[in-house]
């Protein structure tokens, strides 16, 4: 007694088509879909990707400083002393 037979689907079927139309549903399916792909786009988005680097600051000898890989070698030590 606790489980449907087809019979119960079937009626459930024609329910279920004569309530939504059989154009609303491949439509209805279309903006689920829709939906999913959006949220998983705005998913992969980072927040911060939309921003774009700041320019290197640049010293007085006219090189970048702050991210430079030789800012710290014994020439540009000399250089500043």
């Amino acid at each position: 007694m606790g489980s449907f037979s087809i019979w119960h689907w079937i009626i459930v079927l024609v329910i279920v088509l004569l309530l939504f139309g059989r154009g609303k549903i491949p439509s209805l399916m279309g903006d689920v879909a829709a939906g999913i792909k959006s949220f998983r786009k705005g998913m992969k988005e980072e927040p911060g990707a939309e921003t774009k680097p700041e320019p290197p600051v640049i010293n007085q000898q006219g090189q970048p400083t702050g991210g430079s890989a030789n800012a710290g070698t014994p020439a540009d030590k000399s250089a500043h002393n």
